[in-house]
């Protein structure tokens, strides 16, 4: 099973789920189920826009 590392990503980063909504323009609630693995199907058009807003590749936030 692929999870998310998002809480890793954004504690190193110093960000809140907050400020990550607020930089990607993706609305808060859909963050926080990326954040806390609710997510039953990853949409690529959030995931990127995650990467862009963070400055990271897509294998620092996921893992097996």
């Amino acid at each position: 099973m692929i999870r998310l590392t998002i809480d890793k990503v954004l504690k190193a980063a110093g960000i809140t789920r907050y400020e990550l909504a607020k930089r990607t323009g993706i609305q808060y609630q859909v963050i926080d189920k990326y954040y806390k693995n609710s997510v039953k199907r990853y949409d690529s058009y959030v995931l990127e826009r995650i990467c862009v807003a963070m400055d990271c590749e897509i294998e620092d936030m996921m893992r097996r």
